[in-house]
């Protein structure tokens, strides 16, 4: 077991979440950062979609009661097991009896902890995920609470102390974020100079951000085309009829601040979605923190697929170097 002394602000159970329910209005959820997580599940001999914790801005602080094979990947949230630094992106051992707490993040927002074996709690609709606002999945369907007590399951045994993530491998986080945007689905709602001032403008995140979307402040105001509105769409310009949300989909209620939404996000409603923020640049979103500055770059599909193929040699270049 895995003793929770203080929960920190938001830890939750994920593994990389429960996809082919979102038409039923569940959402995947799972790690805002896959590639962390990922990367932590590797480095302890873990299936790559093993439930670990995500530890978002304030750390928990976690007594272990039995020895375990631990990795951390993610935000540098400068780890200390019982006072002594330990090293993101390599795996430590720890014994029975030791306690492991966090600081404030340097940089990103989401440390990811896996530990050999898994955090095993029960499968709901074939994932570990907590969707906080469902009460599903995780731990009890919530974050962590002070006295929670998390099980481990069995460890392959292909861990080692000691293993590390090789440095090409590794991402930075913090610092200004460039985020890859394919317009659409209704960004010919936009004026001319909205759609110019959305892509060249800096915009911040705003202290909304959460599981289900973040919110950037600091750009102009966006003017939509007059049209006549359709029947339910509401008076106005940035309401439509409603609509599929894609995870990652940009809307602008009101067109005064954009909202890109998450892995918790709801599966539909009636703002516009003015583009969509490629896959291969959702971990980027989960990382960064209120007031971190953004900037939105459009590019063609053939661009994001792109994108999603060098994603995905990344995260399958991970497999095979700790287990042998």
């Amino acid at each position: 077991m895995i003793k929770v002394l203080k929960p920190g602000l938001a830890t939750s159970v994920q593994d990389l979440g429960r996809e082919g329910y979102y038409h039923l209005g569940i959402p995947p959820s799972g790690a805002l950062d896959q590639y962390a997580l990922s990367a932590a599940n590797h480095l302890v001999g873990n299936p790559v979609g093993a439930a670990g914790l995500e530890c978002t801005l304030i750390g928990p602080e976690l007594a272990f009661q039995q020895d375990a094979l631990v990795a951390l990947s993610g935000a540098l949230m400068s780890p200390r097991l019982d006072g002594e630094v330990v090293h993101q992106d390599t795996a430590f051992q720890v014994r029975a009896g030791q306690v492991l707490r966090f600081e404030f993040p340097k940089a990103g927002a989401r440390t990811y902890l896996a530990v050999a074996g898994g955090i095993d709690v029960p499968l709901v609709l074939g994932s570990r995920s907590t969707y906080t606002l469902g009460a599903l999945g995780g731990f009890h369907g919530r974050r962590l609470q002070e006295g929670d007590e998390l099980p481990i399951g069995d460890a392959s045994g292909t861990g080692r102390a000691g293993d590390s993530l090789p440095m090409a491998l590794r991402r930075s986080v913090g610092g200004d974020v460039t985020l890859r945007v394919v317009p659409g689905l209704y960004y010919e709602r936009l004026t001319d100079a909205a759609k110019n001032s959305f892509f060249a403008e800096p915009w911040t995140v705003g202290s909304e951000a959460d599981r289900i979307g973040y919110r950037f402040k600091g750009g102009s105001a966006l003017s939509f085309q007059p049209r006549e509105q359709p029947f339910g769409a509401g008076s106005d310009p940035s309401n439509i009829v409603d609509s599929c949300y894609p995870i990652g989909s940009i809307q602008v209620p009101a067109g005064l601040e954009p909202i890109v939404l998450h892995r918790d996000a709801v599966s539909g409603g009636g703002y516009a979605m003015i583009g969509t923020v490629i896959s291969a640049d959702l971990d980027l979103i989960g990382q960064m923190q209120p007031n971190q500055r953004a900037g939105f770059v459009a590019v063609t599909l053939e661009e994001a697929l792109e994108a999603r193929r060098v994603y995905k040699k990344r995260v399958k270049a991970m497999t095979g170097l700790f287990n042998n």
